[in-house]
């Protein structure tokens, strides 16, 4: 009777084990399932993305790819365009390296029968429009072949200007902006404004000029000659660049140097421009390759993200930073 019980104590022992063990095994099954499932699910996502980001590229690169490979018949060349479109400053998008880079590019394609420099810009930066109109004057020099012509749509004015006179030629529309060969130099004064609110100045430099032009003091004689001087010294070389950029094309007109602008219409009067017309019209009545081909350089998407992404992680850690040094 024992043995019997024995045996029944471990058949129900047995049971309950293998009932457990069955359980584990379940769950474990279910988890590993749930992981690939997962992990599909997570492959699925990742593909659904780069296909996602391949047909934003595929859309944002076809206008080119079909001005690269379909317009116009193959073997009879393409005229170049770089864009000088905004603000001409190193950190915007119209910076000397950009526009420099797309001029190079056109020139070691074979297939560049000529280069348009398309602009609408305000003006900027006199180095950085100084750097491209060297560049150009260097191409010519180079490649005296080679015409690079200057299109200007609504508006080309000081640093823009400065540019487009370094080319063979200057089209224009008759409503176009164009001129603006001067220098400017602005800022405020708040003298009279603290002075009301009962704002005291305190201001300490090591240098008689260190505090040149501040907004807060009392203008200085000598600081403003001295930088009317400099500013006098930017504008001659910008009126020797147009001179030497236009030659005996200029109209001798006192005004012309003053800084102020005109339509497209009087430019050409003046001589500032040559004649009216768009990219499509010079491309094909001047340099003879109707076909158009865009050189400019954008910063690329990812470049772009990664920067956003680098600046941000920045901040983050310098505020990171800071907090220990606080605490």
């Amino acid at each position: 009777m024992e043995s019997n019980h024995d045996n029944q104590v471990v058949t129900d022992g047995q049971r309950k084990g293998g009932w457990e063990r069955e359980t584990i095994e379940k769950l474990a099954f279910a988890a590993v399932t749930e992981q690939r499932r997962a992990r599909r699910w997570g492959i699925f996502f990742k593909l659904l993305i780069f296909v996602y980001l391949l047909f934003i590229s595929g859309v944002a690169m076809y206008p080119q790819f079909k001005e690269d490979f379909w317009i116009g018949e193959a073997g009879k060349g393409h005229t170049a365009v770089i864009d000088v479109i905004g603000v001409i400053a190193e950190d915007k998008e119209a910076n000397a390296d950009v526009i420099i880079q797309g001029l190079r590019d056109a020139v070691k394609d074979k297939n560049t029968k000529g280069i348009i420099l398309h602009i609408n810009s305000p003006g900027g930066s006199p180095v950085q429009s100084d750097y491209v109109y060297n560049e150009i004057r260097q191409i010519k020099r180079e490649h005296p072949d080679l015409p690079v012509i200057s299109v200007v749509s609504d508006i080309c004015a000081s640093g823009g200007y400065y540019m487009a006179s370094a080319a063979d030629k200057i089209f224009v529309n008759q409503a176009s902006i164009i001129g603006s060969i001067g220098v400017v130099m602005n800022g405020f004064g708040f003298v009279d404004a603290i002075n009301k609110l009962g704002i005291q100045r305190r201001l300490l430099t090591a240098g008689a000029h260190k505090a040149m032009l501040d907004p807060f003091s009392p203008t200085n004689e000598e600081e403003t000659q001295y930088m009317q001087k400099m500013l006098d010294q930017v504008h001659t070389q910008f009126i020797n660049a147009v001179r030497a950029g236009r030659g005996d094309r200029l109209k001798e007109n006192k005004e012309i140097f003053s800084g102020l602008v005109w339509t497209g219409k009087e430019g050409v009067e003046l001589g500032l421009a040559d004649d009216f017309g768009n990219d499509r019209f010079v491309a094909k009545t001047v340099i003879g390759a109707e076909k158009l081909v865009n050189f400019t350089r954008h910063e690329r998407l990812f470049d772009r993200l990664a920067g956003k992404l680098g600046a941000s992680f920045g901040r983050a850690l310098g505020a990171f930073s800071e907090k220990l040094v606080l605490r």
